[in-house]
């Protein structure tokens, strides 16, 4: 199979320097770098973006007995996408999408000493890449949570860290999947990142724990879909457990697994597979670091046999290479995935938006995928406020016809 087939590899070639060149402009070379999140450091608008980082900030008193700390937060995304591809039948097209990819706001604090809250809201509902409408206001919550600090209540003084959680969380295992949002460094992350993270915020228990160089983590979930809040325990459940190890400065390990103890069916479960597991690796150093995941897993019986097509194993890599080409402002991001199955239709593209046309792609399922993403991300105010440019090049194996295109995206991200 061709890795990257002749007809789109020209445009994509082009196009990064069509594209992407003009960032190039932006600020002035310096030999420094910090690390993978630059931040406090700017040197062209640092009013404006302490401002920024410290909107939300209301109400900090360690010393009152109900309530140390009280902050708002939110975050805006928004992104164009130009798509050209060819479907299963050799056919071309080309498309054009624009979203308002989030729009969240909420709340956290600290109370009574040893408890904690979060809870965040989604205010947009943007449908227009696949025919719907886009819709402002309430849509439903991300994240609702109340935390415990069992450490600091107990005075287990053998953890550095021991906190449990309860509540609506955010699900995912690998580093790509588990990197926030707010400071990826690509403008969607890779298929199969996207396998095992998915949409849904599943109700659970969460305790984190950290001693030394090591941290863990063990979670129970319902996998019981629940739109708008706090689902309930009627259906099965799902077990995790992360393991992470800092072996220096610049390198760490996380090896995660979930497993999902019910029937697979996607439309009342939060879990679409049986099972999976993730080993990622993070390096830094000076302006360069890199990131890297091994994923394996099991897409299970689906909806009692009647998806033969998508069982079966399945497994990817994710290799994430950075380098920072001036100092807090620009970076230089290349990605490189492969996802396959044992399945015709075992995997599946990325959602975002190659997947949303409506010509003949075989709904992007297929059996081997390999994507190339190349990109720049200009820097306001660090990870705060920022741009991304990037160029997606994908090749899909299905069971009627290779599928292969480019995607040019440009998106805007900003929090407080």
């Amino acid at each position: 199979m061709q890795l990257l087939k002749t007809s789109k590899l020209p445009r994509f070639v082009t196009g990064i320097t069509f594209c992407l060149c003009p960032l190039l402009q932006a600020g002035d070379y310096a030999p420094d770098l910090h690390a993978e999140h630059p931040v406090e450091d700017y040197s062209e608008n640092p009013a404006f973006c302490d401002a920024l980082k410290g909107l939300g900030k209301i109400y900090k008193n360690s010393e009152h007995p109900f309530l140390q700390e009280l902050t708002v937060f939110g975050r805006f995304q928004y992104q164009r996408a130009w798509v050209n591809a060819n479907d299963v039948n050799g056919n071309d097209f080309d498309e054009t999408h624009d979203e308002f990819r989030r729009a969240r706001i909420g709340v956290k604090g600290k109370f009574l000493d040893y408890f904690d809250f979060k809870a965040n809201i989604n205010l947009v509902s943007d449908d227009r890449p696949t025919g719907g409408d886009l819709d402002w206001g309430y849509q439903s919550f991300d994240e609702a949570l109340i935390g415990f600090n069992v450490k600091k209540a107990f005075g287990l003084e053998q953890f550095d860290k021991l906190h449990a959680s309860y509540g609506r969380h955010k699900f995912a295992i690998s580093h790509e999947a588990t990197t926030s949002s707010k400071e990826i460094i690509t403008v969607e992350r890779s298929g199969i990142s996207n396998r095992v993270f998915g949409s849904e915020r599943p109700t659970g228990l969460k305790l984190k724990g950290a001693k030394g160089p090591w941290s863990g983590l063990l979670g129970v979930y319902s996998t019981e879909v629940e739109d708008e809040f706090i689902a309930g325990w009627d259906e099965s459940v799902a077990y995790q457990v992360d393991v992470g190890y800092q072996a220096s400065d610049n390198l760490e390990f996380l090896a995660s697994v979930v497993y999902n103890d019910g029937d697979v069916n996607s439309d009342t479960e939060a879990w679409d597979y049986k099972w999976a597991t993730s080993l990622s690796a993070v390096y830094t150093s000076g302006r360069f670091g890199i990131a890297a995941d091994l994923i394996y897993g099991d897409n299970g019986d689906i909806n009692d046999g009647q998806n033969a097509a998508r069982e079966g194993d399945f497994w990817g890599v994710v290799i994430l290479p950075h380098y920072w080409l001036v100092k807090d402002r620009l970076q230089a991001v290349f990605r490189y995935q492969y996802q396959g199955s044992e399945s015709e239709d075992g995997i599946r593209l990325s959602s975002r938006y190659l997947r949303r046309t409506n010509e003949d792609i075989n709904d992007g399922r297929g059996d081997s995928h390999h994507s190339y993403y190349l990109g720049l991300n200009y820097h306001i105010c660090g990870d705060n406020a920022k741009i991304l440019a990037g160029i997606e090049y994908d090749d899909l194996d299905t069971p009627s016809g290779g599928v292969d295109g480019v995607t040019y995206q440009l998106a805007f991200r900003t929090f407080f």
